[in-house]
């Protein structure tokens, strides 16, 4: 008998997160911020601001976007890139919502090991 394992980890259901809010998901490999819009998308990043390592969890989200807490470095949460002049990349992890609940990519947790 074979085994088939998900390429999805479910980490809770979308009314978990208020609407323009973050929540953290702890893994071995360390933090995921998962970010809800204010059109209920659903965004994962590595919870570290790509400057000075912040939580980007305790930021403030408007559009697809999160503003760092610490120095105002503003992140794409569809690529985990900084805005305008500043420099810099967080790992995003892909992230969708079925039947409200969120679903992270497993094989992108996962690679964050290889990191």
């Amino acid at each position: 008998m074979q085994v088939i394992q998900s390429d999805w980890v479910d980490v809770g259901a979308l009314t978990d997160i208020p609407v323009r809010g973050a929540r953290v998901v702890k893994t071995p490999l360390g933090c995921v911020a998962v970010f809800r819009t204010a059109e209920n998308e659903i965004f994962a990043l590595e919870d570290r601001c790509p400057h000075a390592g912040g939580p980007l969890s305790n930021g403030i989200v408007h559009g697809r976007s999160v503003t760092c807490p610490l120095h105002n470095w503003v992140i794409s949460l569809e690529s985990g890139e900084a805005q305008g002049a500043d420099e810099g990349k967080t790992p995003a992890i892909a992230a969708k919502v079925e039947d409200g609940r969120i679903l992270l990519d497993r094989t992108a947790l996962i690679a964050r090991a290889a990191a």
